[in-house]
């Protein structure tokens, strides 16, 4: 009777961090949402929610990156620093127009990812140890290129970053249409497919056939262009480029999202609509703590917990 007993906890036990893996991310979404309402003064505004939604898309663009490289059982350290490299390249190249300063810092992203690429699927470097190699080094080019803040001085350029369509933010728009995009390559494409394939087992993918280090580079390209992405948004939103600031502690946040909304550290699978609650997730999370009066400092604290608890949960789970 007493191992019935025992026998039925353990396997509500498993169920319950099976639920809190799969949905506690939405849970938490509509907690913080529940507790804004009642206890944060105007939060249920148009021009609240404009402005969260407008904060959360460099992030959410940058976590769709991460979840590729986690899928594929890596890590890109350098996504912040591709962001301060595409917004020196904006301001360096923008006397060439607003489309070719663009394609340039797009560019700049691509040639990140191909050296982390070329480092995890050629040399066999740890992914954590590549990209934290380029994290630096992409961070030091950016400050080459431009030392120090510039103010940007462009119509196109202010129009992408305040500008809408029937209310929506231009940025609110192109990150829910990566986001689709993105979902759509994983769910229904051959890349997509030997992505997860890869991140399930890469000896495995190996004896099968498919193509490891091509697929590896592309993953890595895909970060680096939509980091460079989010670097080109955050500088239209800014109107300034500082690639002192701009992107710190964005793989933290990136990161985060990722993990909270379901995609495993271990590879194998990629939830894009976890990624996208998680990033709203760290948004209403920050939101909380700085209305509430509580110092900057809370807010990474409090994602650090929010990461044990995710990585606790899929561990737990992972047992069973």
């Amino acid at each position: 009777m007493t191992d019935l007993t025992l026998g039925r906890v353990t396997v509500d036990r498993g169920r319950l961090l099976g639920l809190l893996q799969e949905y506690g991310v939405y849970a938490g979404v509509v907690a913080l949402l529940l507790v804004n309402t009642f206890f944060t003064p105007h939060f249920l505004s148009t021009e609240n929610f404009r402005t969260q939604a407008v904060q959360v898309s460099p992030v959410l663009i940058v976590a769709l990156g991460m979840a590729l490289a986690i899928g594929s059982e890596g890590v890109d350290l350098a996504v912040g620093s591709v962001m301060a490299l595409s917004t020196s390249l904006l301001s360096l190249y923008l006397g060439y127009g607003p489309g070719v300063a663009i394609l340039i810092a797009l560019v700049g992203g691509a040639v990140i990812g191909v050296a982390n690429g070329s480092l995890i699927a050629f040399v066999g470097v740890q992914p954590i140890v590549a990209t934290l190699a380029l994290m630096v080094a992409g961070r030091g080019i950016a400050l080459v290129l431009l030392p120090q803040l510039k103010d940007v001085h462009d119509p196109a350029m202010a129009e992408l970053g305040s500008g809408d369509v029937l209310g929506v933010p231009y940025l609110v728009l192109i990150a829910a249409a990566l986001a689709l995009l993105v979902a759509f390559v994983v769910r229904r494409t051959t890349f997509g497919r030997q992505l997860l394939a890869i991140g399930d087992s890469r000896p495995a993918a190996r004896l099968a056939g498919l193509p490891v280090r091509r697929v590896l580079i592309l993953v890595y390209v895909c970060s680096g262009v939509l980091a460079a992405v989010a670097g080109v948004l955050a500088t239209a939103r800014l109107t300034a480029s500082d690639p002192t600031s701009l992107g710190n502690l964005m793989e933290l946040s990136a990161i985060t999202a990722v993990v909270v909304g379901g995609t495993p550290l271990s590879g194998g699978r990629v939830r894009i609509g976890g990624t996208v609650a998680g990033a709203v997730l760290i948004q209403l999370l920050t939101t909380t703590l700085i209305k509430h009066d509580l110092p900057p400092s809370w807010t990474q604290i409090a994602q650090a917990v929010v990461i044990v608890l995710a990585v606790y949960a899929a561990r737990e789970r992972g047992k069973r």
